[in-house]
């Protein structure tokens, strides 16, 4: 008599083989992978999504006859019958052509299983972009601000969080790093002028510390841009508009063949900027890309790029030095505030596809890195005699490694899919320093030293289908740190600090029909401090951690309507903020956030699009009175929209607005931070061989305040100090035409 567990062993054995697999990937007609396809089978209502390498499979398939859908936005869909034999593994190689933007190719998917947010599948198609920053903005419920000449990294907002430039949203491109850490202007300061916006190919995007293979600064969000493996065609741009503002561009393959296939991009940017001091901003990109094939199983990607720019600014001023008419509000106190940054790219990444279906990906690179900035915060609060002007700097080199290998297997009969990773990074950074300057000219040092910084991490996360709707994830991930600092001004030298962190995450996905998926995401994450902080603190307060939940649904109301909404959860254990621009460290204890996320995408017609997202957060400290728990600027209330318009050829545009509501600009909201709405308007003709269009911003020419602090200045007139709102204005309306040529 058998018992009851080889019973089941047999039982289980038996399923397993009597059923097929369903293989293949979706690529393009210029043979490129179309990742966050959607393949459906249409009987059951089961699939899955393309990965990042264009493939897909389907396990645990009863045999039979099968109508496969499957499409993506912005092509054609198509649908296919295939066979599925007992025990056997059915192929499926699918080539999609480019086709009308329709928001019923999107599908509702389970949210553990795609590589790509629904959202920007959508967005990336449709909206207009002209910057690098346009495409962050895709993001639901961030915004961005700039606040110290066009060249300065923009300062971020998301979830109820100042990140300042990026201490709390993990950035790549191209699985670099964009994120600086122990940068000298702040910690995580992320620059994403070094991308061209015309090679972008996608964004991938997500909120909350719930993805194993994001680790330091991924606690708010992440972003991940993608660009493009080759040009759909070459293109040469000219670009002009209002302050002196120019733009030449252009991108040409120089390699398309069947295996192998490269090209190289540039373009030059100036503006005068529309400050009575002129900006002198310039910026110069060039970026090219090799993709080739190995046999059939393996594929090779090597990019350079370099960037480098310059520019003056005018600065933050004081709302009295505008109010008693000293200064108009595009003046200056300070003219010889600016800057200059430089980023040069290099890295290879290789592919390879095993015959059981899995995957494993490397990558190296490497990222040279200097920056400088001059900048005049308080005036002569400090020194009145040649008052407070300060120059940061830094030089750096950054190497990494990262791997990746992905397989889909079985437990117990249900499908798993596995993955595996890490790797190391490793910045090495000369002559970190903060300066006491007057008009760029060295007065003393404040700070002066050389930095080491190392991280190894590794990552698990198992993925279980247990029904057709529902699915588990699982996923652990590990991080080691070094911090070294060689103080430069001290004879005394700190000791080294080492430190661990174990960021685990549980996330639940059930599909409850083919237009419904709800989710539950949880897990924690964290933040590292810069590492001269760590040592001098011997390392108390190096990795506070980020604990988080999500609760949402993505609903597909009608084949044009998309809704998704989430309702959240985000404690740290220590909000802690390294203030480059004085050289200290201002921990400010525990805090949480709550709120709410609500994104709709809807399609009028068949050329008409209306977008909008908006966000709920209440951002407090922990551990402090009612009343005085307020999070100086964090945002409370976001909201983005607009309505877009396309056809292939012809007239395509978009009007649209973003608003940020009044904020506590101090812990007791004595000192407001005032809100706007801002309008922007894209008009283009395009056609195949060319487009020519024009954008004009802040449409309704509103007097508005980009970036807002509550700080202590005096002026050199002043006696005694003052606390007050400093602002750098926003742009006011300015108008850019552009004209391309593809060929």
């Amino acid at each position: 008599m058998k018992s009851p567990f080889f019973l089941l062993l047999f039982s289980i054995a038996t399923s397993v083989f009597s059923q097929g697999t369903l293989n293949g990937t979706v690529v393009d007609d210029h043979n490129e992978p179309l990742i966050g396809t959607n393949i459906i089978i249409r009987e059951s209502g089961s699939g899955t999504v393309a990965d990042n390498s264009g493939k897909f499979r389907l396990t645990k398939i009863v045999p039979g006859s099968y109508n496969v859908d499957v499409t993506f936005i912005g092509f054609l869909p198509q649908t296919f019958t295939v066979e599925i034999r007992q025990g056997e593994t059915s192929i499926l190689n699918i080539v999609l052509i480019s086709g009308g933007v329709q928001l019923e190719d999107i599908l509702v998917t389970s949210s553990v299983d795609r590589p790509i947010n629904t959202l920007s599948q959508f967005d990336i198609r449709f909206r207009p972009v002209n910057t690098a920053q346009d495409v962050l903005r895709m993001v639901p419920g961030l915004f961005i601000a700039q606040h110290a000449g066009g060249g300065k990294a923009e300062q971020i907002f998301l979830r109820g969080f100042d990140a300042d430039h990026g201490t709390d949203i993990n950035i790549e491109v191209d699985g670099m790093p964009v994120n600086m850490v122990s940068h000298a202007h702040g910690q995580g300061y992320a620059d994403l002028h070094f991308i061209i916006p015309e090679l972008i190919s996608y964004v991938d995007f997500d909120k909350g510390p719930y993805y194993a293979d994001k680790g330091d600064l991924n606690t708010a969000g992440y972003v991940a841009f993608q660009t493009k493996s080759k040009l759909d065609r070459n293109f040469f741009k000219l670009e002009g508009g209002s302050f002196g503002t120019g733009r030449i561009a252009g991108g040409v393959n120089i390699l398309n063949n069947e295996r192998s296939s490269a090209y190289i991009a540039s373009e030059f940017y100036r503006s005068d900027g529309f400050f009575i001091s002129n900006q002198k901003f310039e910026r110069f990109n060039i970026s090219s890309r090799f993709n080739t094939k190995l046999g059939d199983h393996t594929r090779i990607t090597a990019s350079i790029s370099a960037f480098d720019s310059h520019w003056n600014a005018s600065g933050q001023i004081p709302d009295r030095a505008v109010e008693s008419g000293e200064i108009s509000r595009y003046g200056s106190l300070d003219p010889t505030e600016g800057g200059g940054t430089g980023r040069f790219n290099a890295y290879v990444k290789s592919i390879h596809d095993f015959s059981n279906g899995s995957t494993l990906e490397n990558q190296l690179y490497a990222v040279k890195y200097n920056f400088s900035l001059y900048s005049n915060f308080t005036f002569y609060l400090k020194d009145s005699t040649n008052g407070d002007q300060i120059h940061q700097l830094e030089d750096r080199w950054v190497y990494g490694y990262k791997t990746r290998y992905t397989k889909s297997s079985s437990l117990f009969g249900k499908s798993l899919k596995s993955e595996v990773g890490g790797g190391f990074r490793y910045d090495v950074i000369s002559d970190i320093g903060l300066a006491h300057t007057i008009k760029r000219q060295f007065l003393n040092d404040v700070k002066l030293g050389n930095i080491n910084e190392a991280n190894l991490n590794g990552f698990i996360s198992e993925t279980l289908y247990l029904t057709e709707k529902l699915s588990v994830n699982a996923a652990l991930r590990f991080d080691y740190f070094t911090f070294s600092y060689n103080d430069k001004l001290s004879a005394v030298q700190p000791s080294d600090v080492r430190k661990s962190i174990v960021s685990p995450k549980l996330n639940i996905s059930y599909r409850a029909s083919n237009n419904i998926n709800l989710y539950v995401r949880s897990g924690t994450g964290f933040h590292s401090n810069d590492a001269r902080v760590v040592v001098a603190k011997s390392g108390r307060e190096t990795l506070p951690k980020a604990y988080g939940i999500d609760v949402g649904a993505e609903i597909k109301i009608t084949p044009e309507l998309l809704v998704q909404t989430a309702l959240w959860r985000l404690d740290l254990d220590q909000e802690f903020v390294y203030v480059g621009d004085d050289g200290i460290v201002e921990p400010s204890g525990k805090s949480t956030r709550e709120g709410i996320d609500v994104s709709v995408r809807y399609q009028l017609n068949s050329w008409i699009f209306i977008d909008n997202d908006f966000n709920i957060t209440r951002p407090r400290a922990l551990g402090v009175p009612d009343g005085e728990n307020y999070i100086p600027l964090a945002p409370t209330i976001t909201n983005i929209g607009g309505i877009s318009f396309r056809n292939r050829e012809g007239f395509n545009g978009s009007l649209r607005y973003r608003y940020l509501a009044d904020r506590a600009a101090n812990e007791d909201y004595t000192v407001v931070a005032k809100g706007y709405v801002v309008a922007d308007a894209i008009l283009n003709y395009s056609k195949p061989s060319f487009e020519i269009g024009m954008s004009v911003e802040n449409l309704f020419n509103h007097d508005w305040k980009e970036a807002q602090f509550n700080t202590e200045s005096r002026l050199q007139n002043e006696v005694t100090p003052v606390s007050e709102i400093h602002f750098t204005p926003g742009t006011p309306l300015s108008l850019k035409i552009k004209f391309t040529k593809y060929f």
